[in-house]
């Protein structure tokens, strides 16, 4: 699905999220789309006896419908109409609920800064949303715009790799993008040194695969272009990015997948934290 009926906008006060939102009601206004915002505040774990409140639900609740207030108004400001709920409990754990409760297409969440490789985002709500849900998800970077312009794919070939294929070529066929694909050969100098045929045939692999890709493009009658490169992947692909002024990335992800759904597979989460555009992330459902 190339243009999103039902958004679910994770909502925590934040910059990040303020500009999540923002960008949301811009993409709704556009595709007459349907908003929901979620503020999530935590259970209260303490001894109600002693902290002599008698309405502790009405303390707990109180941060998140202020939340909801400065939602709806930013939503006011964009001319868009929002729903909004507020849970209780583990936020990822409850935006994944209500994302499939309520049959959401995509989960827009916003992401701070790139220090430390976002420590707050790896293990984090974001990192831990995208590994549980099968629903794609958007992480937009402060300052971040939503932008179909130029779409940079990330493809290996996994069956991961080619739902986000799919979905990148209905974004272009339909937004009228400029589509670009990256496989990233896996290589450094001590591999090469060491063992210079076997790295030579992970650039000819990438190569091939890129070329079935391309003809895939032809079919649906997307212009596809591709670029091969060699190193660790995520820095590559986010390089990529940025040289070619990208404006989207499209990657996949396993969804709920064993144990390695709350690690996620570090590519696609190092290239979530880093990258300076948005990242939509599509899942294997």
């Amino acid at each position: 699905m190339a243009k999103y009926r039902k958004i679910l906008v994770a909502y925590d006060g934040s910059i990040s999220a303020q500009n999540a939102l923002r960008q949301a009601c811009r993409l709704a206004r556009a595709d007459q789309s349907w908003i929901k915002v979620l503020a999530v505040v935590p259970f209260y774990e303490g001894d109600l006896e002693l902290i002599g409140i008698s309405n502790i639900k009405e303390m707990m609740l109180g941060p998140g419908q202020k939340l909801l207030v400065e939602a709806r108004q930013i939503a006011d400001d964009e001319h868009v109409h929002v729903l909004t709920n507020l849970e209780q409990g583990e936020p990822y754990e409850q935006i994944v609920h209500v994302a499939e409760d309520e049959s959401c297409d995509l989960i827009i969440m916003g992401r701070r800064g790139r220090n430390r490789i976002e420590s707050d985002l790896i293990g984090g709500v974001t990192a831990r949303v995208i590994g549980h849900t099968n629903r794609d998800v958007l992480v937009i970077p402060d300052q971040a715009t939503i932008s179909w312009e130029k779409i940079l794919l990330a493809w290996d070939g996994s069956p991961y790799s080619q739902v986000a294929l799919e979905t990148a070529l209905k974004l272009a066929k339909e937004r009228n993008s400029v589509l670009c694909a990256v496989s990233v050969a896996y290589t450094n100098d001590e591999f090469y040194a060491l063992a210079h045929k076997a790295a030579q045939e992970l650039v000819n692999k990438a190569g091939e695969m890129l070329e079935q890709i391309k003809k895939r493009g032809e079919e649906e009658g997307v212009t596809l272009t591709t670029s091969i490169k060699e190193g660790e992947p995520f820095e590559a692909i986010t390089e990529l990015a940025r040289d070619t002024h990208a404006t989207l990335i499209v990657m996949g992800s396993h969804g709920r997948k064993g144990l390695t759904r709350l690690l996620m597979g570090s590519v696609t989460e190092h290239v979530v934290g880093l990258a300076s555009c948005p990242v939509l992330v599509s899942h294997l459902k």
